[in-house]
């Protein structure tokens, strides 16, 4: 998007796998089946104070999160030798834990940062200071990565990237409805209080909030929206140094690159080409002190969870509380866990997976996975809208799909990064800088297609067009994703759907406009691209219409991609369930049928409760839709849903079905 390391709510379940007790039978399946599946679960699992959403994804990762406390605590109880992984995870979790040291220290770890960029004599600075930061993780004016080249996807390349603009999203500092205004304001406020917090009398604070402002807002103002940024030809945009210096003459392009450790650089891909030109504009043309004020918020947006209690409870009341509604920070405990994950993720999981993950359920997902790929091959080759020769090549990318099950093969190494007894902030940054040095590291050579992009303890999973690989983590293959002891009704109604999900995004908006070995490149006919630009946008339109808070619309062309994987991962996971039990009919339980406990498991992923200034970050930031609108938007669109519950057109979510979406 998860052994013994199931939860106890299992017990209590049927061998089945359904808890009923998640249900609300007094709503009628047609009239919101997301209420019917999952108003249970709502009821028994309301929001806490720490929680702007929280759903099955998060009770499942909370439980993860207990399982590698117990790992780590072990660790930072021990005397662990120097170097040692045991060392770097125990000690670690220990500076994280340690808040007497961290207010004590208050502001004092970054101040000589702020020192250094406060120290810029000329705009000549700038520069070296931007690739110093990025090293560490930060993202003045625009980013810089290396992943794959999407022409040439088995070699890796440099490209730039839109960012630096705090709130996250380009609306934030443009739209002038009450609330985007409101959370501007207190924005402002913010910006003003986190510099006081390092010391900043309050005049100092209003001009640095001014600068930051400026020059975020005309950064914004040049990004491209979230709909724009899924268009991958328009993000390829790949260019000798001397090209990008002829478009960008006034930066020290050479500088920038040698002090990033690119020295020698001889192509790059520049995501946004109009962006980086606004971006160099600003550097070019911004007084120097008001770019030190950005550059110092920047540094200061970023180390602020890592300093004293009211630096942490400043920056959380707005990030937090002020954009998403969240009442409560998490207990400490949860955010030096965090911090261990994110820092040490591989090492952390090596040991996750040798307590918690059983061969049985990698070999069982093996054959859900397999069984999957021959339900989509089945429903490509029946297609009536697609030609023989686009078919072929769909069939050919579905083949070479490269399938990634629990855990790597080959763990990350982690000996070059030091954790020492320092501050909680210069491990952070340590660690920022090992991340940045292991990717810089990958420039110019062959992609690893072996190599992971997220952790074995991680509650998700993921399709990366580029290397055409699915990958399922150890962490989401536990209930209410996958249980061993359910029935294939229900592993297929949940993983099987998630796992026809990752297939589909192979085939979706985005996915379909790169082959079989990862490259950018049409391998549809004229005829079946027109078709299938038709069918999602039918998908798009039906999103676009729901309303999601009084005057606020779903995007439906940014979850588009996510809502087609939804689509086809129902349609592939019903084929393959039914053609998995043909042989071996599973029987109805408590009165529910194998179809209606597939739809029901579907459900029951999705469970959650939200707050509603989450429902409106969420649909500016997320490029899926909301939990509620992953069933009450997708089921209507499925004709094996209508059987199994008998939904008629006297049903409020009844969809004719000329009107339904018919993709994969």
């Amino acid at each position: 998007m998860m052994s013994t390391g199931w939860n106890s709510e299992m017990n209590a379940q049927s061998t089945h796998g359904i808890d009923f007790n998640n249900l609300d039978q007094t709503t009628l399946p047609g009239t919101s089946f997301y209420q019917y599946a999952c108003g249970g679960w709502m009821k028994n699992n309301p929001l806490t104070g720490e929680y702007s959403r929280f759903g099955s994804f998060d009770k499942l990762a909370e439980n993860n999160r207990k399982q590698l406390k117990g790992l780590i605590d072990g660790l930072a109880e021990a005397k662990n030798e120097q170097g040692t992984l045991a060392q770097k995870i125990g000690d670690l979790y220990n500076i994280a834990m340690d808040s007497v040291k961290l207010n004590k220290e208050g502001a004092a770890p970054i101040k000589p940062y702020l020192k250094k960029i406060a120290s810029l004599k000329d705009k000549s600075g700038i520069v070296a200071l931007m690739a110093d930061m990025r090293l560490m993780g930060l993202d003045p004016y625009f980013t810089v990565y290396v992943s794959a080249d999407d022409m040439n996807s088995s070699a890796n390349m440099v490209h730039t990237y839109q960012s630096g603009i705090s709130m996250g999203e380009r609306e934030y500092y443009l739209d002038n409805d009450d609330k985007t205004k409101n959370i501007r304001d207190k924005y402002k406020l913010h910006v003003v209080r986190m510099f006081q917090l390092m010391g900043f009398d309050k005049a100092a604070a209003e001009k640095a909030m001014t600068a930051v402002l400026t020059i975020e807002t005309r950064l914004a103002k040049a990004s491209r929206t979230q709909v724009e940024l899924r268009d991958p030809h328009a993000n390829y945009n790949k260019m000798t140094i001397a090209e990008l210096k002829k478009q960008n003459p006034s930066f020290a392009w050479d500088v920038f690159f040698t002090d990033f450790g690119l020295k020698g650089l001889k192509e790059i891909n520049v995501g946004q080409v109009a962006f980086l030109k606004e971006a160099v504009t600003l550097i070019d043309t911004m007084p120097l002190k008001d770019q030190i004020a950005y550059l110092q918020w920047k540094l200061i947006d970023a180390s602020a969870a890592y300093l004293s209690d009211d630096i942490y409870a400043a920056n959380f009341d707005f990030y937090s509380r002020t954009m998403s509604g969240t009442k409560e920070m998490k207990p400490r405990w949860k955010r030096a866990v965090a911090n261990v994950d994110s820092s040490l993720g591989e090492a952390v999981g090596q040991m996750y997976v040798e307590k918690y993950f059983p061969a049985a359920s990698k070999e069982r997902m093996i054959a859900l996975v397999k069984n999957l790929q021959e339900s989509l091959g089945e429903r490509i080759q029946n297609l009536t809208w697609m030609s023989k020769e686009t078919k072929a090549k769909a069939a050919e990318k579905l083949a070479a799909f490269h399938v990634k099950i629990g855990y790597p093969d080959k763990w990350r190494d982690y000996s070059a990064l030091q954790i020492k007894n320092d501050s909680y902030l210069a491990n952070v940054e340590r660690s920022n800088r090992f991340e940045t040095a292991y990717m810089i590291s990958k420039a110019n050579k062959p992609v690893d297609k072996d190599e992971w992009q997220m952790t074995p303890q991680t509650v998700n999973a993921y399709y990366n067009p580029t290397t055409n690989e699915i990958c399922f983590p150890a962490g989401i293959l536990q209930y209410p994703f996958f249980d061993m002891s359910a029935d294939d009704a229900v592993n297929y109604g949940a993983i099987g759907v998630v796992i026809g999900h990752e297939m589909t995004h192979g085939f979706d908006d985005q996915g379909r406009q790169y082959d079989k070995d990862g490259n950018l490149k049409d391998w549809w006919t004229a005829e079946d691209s027109k078709n299938f630009e038709a069918r999602a946008a039918v998908m798009s339109n039906f999103f676009d219409s729901i309303y999601v808070a009084p005057g606020v619309h779903a995007n439906g062309k940014f979850t588009l991609g996510e809502n087609i994987a939804d689509h086809g991962g129902l349609q592939i996971a019903f084929q393959a369930f039914k053609k998995a039990t043909a042989n071996a009919p599973l029987e109805t339980v408590n009165g529910f049928t194998p179809e209606q406990r597939f739809f029901l498991s579907y459900a029951g992923v999705w469970a959650g409760n939200i707050r509603p200034e989450a429902i409106l970050q969420l649909t500016k930031a997320d490029p899926h839709a909301l939990g509620r609108w992953r069933v009450d938007g997708a089921l209507p669109q499925i004709g094996n849903w209508y059987e199994a519950f008998h939904i008629t057109d006297k049903d409020p979510l009844y969809l004719p079905v000329e009107k339904r979406v018919s993709i994969w």
